[in-house]
């Protein structure tokens, strides 16, 4: 079939939950898909960052194959071989005291929002009910009920009321607004470094040392969801490291499995998990044995391939190489690491039919919030496929 055919199966049968580009992908190796029609693209999305370790990494197929021949699941009524290997070596490498893992970034999210609150009621001591927890202005954490609560994107909360409470809304990268939210029943303050969905939205420098501070001393949780801006896509291997601070929790997903299979975890400290007791909460897939040896060898491959070191060394490049380009349709391009953002004025028509140009010279990218275009290649990318999707998004940016 072509991809007109896939294309009208999939509008007929399947929920309009997505508007995605016209490309039916049939292959992947690297930086490189391919389509059902034979035709070659460079991905910089990179499944919005679950393939850091690009598409189908050698080592983490394998990886995947292996265990799927001895056991993929056996879920948390008993222990497997593969789950506190993944839990020492996440501790080890991040410097948190204790994983909890889960599989969607969603469920990440949804785990330390209920570790914070029972935190909140069994150990700082608020009465029960009266828990607050702060978010940020154009905040994305996913799409469950209580996480769209605190979304400030009217779509995400349309038709799906009532809301959760609980829960405030700052002005993202102003800590003075945080720091008047909060109260007596302030649990915890939950923000992403680096804001993905939002457009690619660094903070101001010094923002999340503040704010980490302000925690500190109202005895609040800080929560940092580096689903998205962790495990190198911003330079570093998390983007709170940036300004030097420790957050008490902090949610992983997306390239914690290499796009191989849904994985993710909240790392934090035995004060903060320990809250929870046998039957608080769970999940039947969450450290189940597949999830975790295919985990285990996606960090690997970021460490020893030096993946974290080159996002920080080609996201510069990158960033320099489009500011190059000349055009008068360009507001601002900022990020870090291969985590860029190129927000176009608002009289340019909106970044979609951008992307769509891209695609038909071979490029892949997505806009987000209608006038920003988000480069996020996987990380394995080299400069001379930097240099060629420059040349392309020169060729629709100038035309």
């Amino acid at each position: 079939m072509n991809t007109r055919e896939y294309i009208e199966i999939e509008e007929k049968y399947g929920a309009h939950n997505y508007h995605p580009l016209d490309v039916v992908i049939e292959k992947a190796q690297g930086v490189w898909v391919w389509d059902v029609d034979g035709k070659k693209y460079l991905d910089c999305l990179a499944a919005y960052s679950a393939v850091n370790q690009g598409h189908c990494h050698p080592r983490i197929i394998k990886a995947m194959k292996d265990q799927a021949d001895n056991v993929t699941l056996t879920s948390r009524a008993f222990r497997n071989n593969q789950l506190p290997l993944l839990c020492k070596e996440l501790c080890e490498m991040t410097g948190f005291e204790m994983v909890l893992p889960m599989n969607s970034g969603a469920e990440a999210v949804e785990t330390a929002l209920k570790a914070a609150r029972k935190w909140g009621y069994k150990v700082k001591g608020v009465q029960e009910g009266q828990a607050e927890i702060i978010a940020c202005t154009n905040n994305f954490g996913g799409r469950t009920i209580s996480i769209v609560t605190f979304s400030t994107e009217a779509q995400y909360k349309d038709g799906f009321g009532p809301f959760t409470p609980g829960f405030k809304i700052v002005e993202y990268g102003n800590a003075d607004s945080f720091e008047k939210a909060i109260t007596p029943n302030t649990v915890a303050f939950i923000v992403e470094p680096i804001q993905g969905e939002g457009g690619v939205i660094v903070p101001p420098d010094g923002y999340l040392k503040k704010v980490s501070e302000l925690c500190k001393k109202n005895n609040v949780l800080l929560i940092t969801d580096e689903i998205q801006s962790g495990l190198g896509r911003s330079g570093k291997l998390f983007a709170f490291q940036y300004e030097g601070i420790m957050p008490d929790m902090v949610t992983i997903g997306k390239a914690l499995s290499g796009g191989c299979y849904p994985v993710s975890a909240v790392l934090s400290s035995k004060a903060v998990l320990g809250v929870f007791k046998p039957g608080d909460h769970g999940s039947t897939f969450g450290g189940n044995p597949l999830g975790c040896a295919v985990a285990r060898e996606s960090l690997k491959v970021l460490i020893e391939e030096k993946l974290v070191e080159k996002s920080f060394e080609f996201g510069e490049y990158f960033r320099a190489e489009l500011r190059k380009i000349n055009t008068t349709h360009v507001k601002e391009i900022r990020g870090r690491g291969l985590f860029i953002g190129v927000e176009l004025k608002p009289e340019a028509g909106g970044a979609r039919k951008y992307c769509e140009g891209l695609m038909k010279l071979g490029v892949l990218c997505k806009e987000t919030h209608e006038h920003v275009i988000r480069f996020a290649p996987p990380l394995v990318i080299t400069k001379e496929e930097i240099d060629w999707a420059v040349e392309q998004v020169r060729k629709v940016l100038e035309n």
